[in-house]
């Protein structure tokens, strides 16, 4: 299957009418209820940076949800925009980011008319989502698009267990990691465009930018071969799959002193709904980390899960997954949970690695880019302005951005999730974080 553009088998940049990409385009668009969607291997990150730079001006000015994807800033950086933030709500029992408010966003526009876009993640990498189709409204009423990172939401559609999908809810754009939760091969992802707000011309010569000249063959038959297995199979796999989530969520319910998110968390607020395909397994009611509990895990049960925190440890399920699978966790959440010892020792310690200091820019992130830099203590960084990111990953949300102050309360964050064994990508060394050399000002 690794071949390249010969004839009859189209090209991904260029698309024949009735070509075999052109084709399998259409058919991932009627799947997902789009207008027009479009075949991206390298990843989601290639669709939200063409999202970005497709429907902004360079220098412009674009309103984000302060819990995106590094790859959002990396777009803003691009194009020097820019970045004001909304700040998602604070989920007070899981210890976990929760919505965007819908009065949060009408706020910032107001405050912010040059705003030319406004990009959210829904859902999170925990599955909370946002209320899309009334921010959308707030949205669409100043003529702007909205964007949506929907990367681990690709599921959405194909059945009511799971929230409602942007497209359904009006975004403009609304950008799919096929291969996170469904049966597609790494890399694999979808841009979807809906609407007369964006240029979409200007967003497809991005796509040719940022993707590869020789796209593969190989991740394209694997999104095609899924879009396939959606329409043969889609509503069989899926009420399997809700089936064994069900059940798991109804045993787990009777766990003592672990936590496993459930239908509860949603408040119509602070969480507006959440995706349970996601299992989320708190320990802030034990002595342990989310980090210990995510290494028991692995290293008692042979079970590896997909991130872990200061406070709880993350699983994908997906319609690939067993009900072997879902006993083998189950049964070893619930011997650990007879082994845990309750009461949480660091509560106040572990609660601030969640939540995300607002800090100050002084720069835009694309300045910071280019500015002359160096490397000092975090004892010597109070006060200074970063030149680089500072995030654990996954899942890549930066705890601190180029062009951004460093505070007291962002020191702390670092040094927590240090003592708490997580990896921190950013710092330089030991101990060491890049800032500017200049003290300077442009906001």
């Amino acid at each position: 299957m690794d071949i390249t553009e010969i004839p009859e088998f189209d090209d991904l940049h260029h698309p024949q009418e009735q070509g075999v990409l052109d084709q399998a385009q259409k058919r991932a668009a009627v799947l997902y209820g789009s207008q027009e969607t479009h075949f991206l291997v390298n990843g989601s990150t290639a669709g939200i940076l063409s999202a970005i730079l497709g429907c902004t001006r360079p220098e412009g000015s674009i309103l984000i949800g302060r819990n995106a994807h590094r790859s959002v800033y990396h777009g803003i950086a691009l194009q020097n925009l820019k970045s004001r933030y909304i700040y998602p709500q604070q989920e007070p029992n899981m210890w976990i980011n929760g919505s965007i408010l819908p009065e949060d966003v009408d706020h910032m526009l107001e405050k912010y008319p040059d705003t030319q876009a406004v990009l959210l993640t829904s859902p999170t990498y925990e599955g909370i989502c946002s209320d899309l189709e009334k921010i959308g409204e707030m949205v669409h009423k100043r003529g702007i698009p909205l964007l949506v990172d929907q990367a681990h939401g690709a599921h959405f559609p194909f059945h009511g267990y799971f929230p409602p999908d942007g497209i359904a809810q009006g975004a403009d754009v609304v950008i799919h990691s096929v291969h996170k939760t469904l049966p597609s091969l790494t890399q694999t992802a979808l841009l979807h465009i809906n609407g007369d707000l964006v240029d979409r011309e200007k967003i497809r010569s991005y796509l040719s930018v940022f993707q590869t000249s020789s796209p593969s063959y190989v991740l394209m038959a694997s999104l095609d071969s899924c879009m396939e297995f959606l329409e043969r199979h889609g509503r069989e796999a899926f009420d399997g799959q809700v089936g064994l989530l069900q059940a798991f969520h109804r045993e787990c319910g009777k766990l003592r002193k672990l936590q496993v998110m459930d239908e509860s968390i949603r408040d119509g607020r602070r969480v507006w709904d959440v995706d349970l395909s996601r299992i989320l397994c708190s320990a802030r009611k034990t002595s342990w980390t989310g980090v210990e509990l995510g290494d028991m895990l692995r290293k008692e049960y042979h079970l590896q899960m997909e991130m872990n925190t200061c406070t709880y440890t993350l699983g994908i399920s997906s319609v690939a997954d067993t009900e072997k699978g879902f006993r083998r966790l189950r049964e070893a959440l619930f011997q650990l949970d007879e082994r845990a010892e309750a009461g949480c020792k660091t509560v106040s310690e572990r609660m601030r690695a969640f939540v995300m200091p607002h800090l100050t820019s002084q720069v835009p992130i694309g300045t910071a880019f280019h500015r002359e830099k160096e490397l000092v203590s975090e004892t010597k960084a109070l006060g200074r302005i970063a030149g680089d990111f500072v995030y654990v990953y996954p899942p890549g949300i930066p705890l601190v951005a180029p062009g951004e102050i460093f505070t007291e309360e962002a020191l702390e964050c670092v040094s927590v999730w240090r003592k708490h064994g997580l990896e921190i990508q950013g710092l330089h060394g030991s101990g060491t974080v890049c800032v500017l050399k200049e003290v300077i000002s442009e906001i």
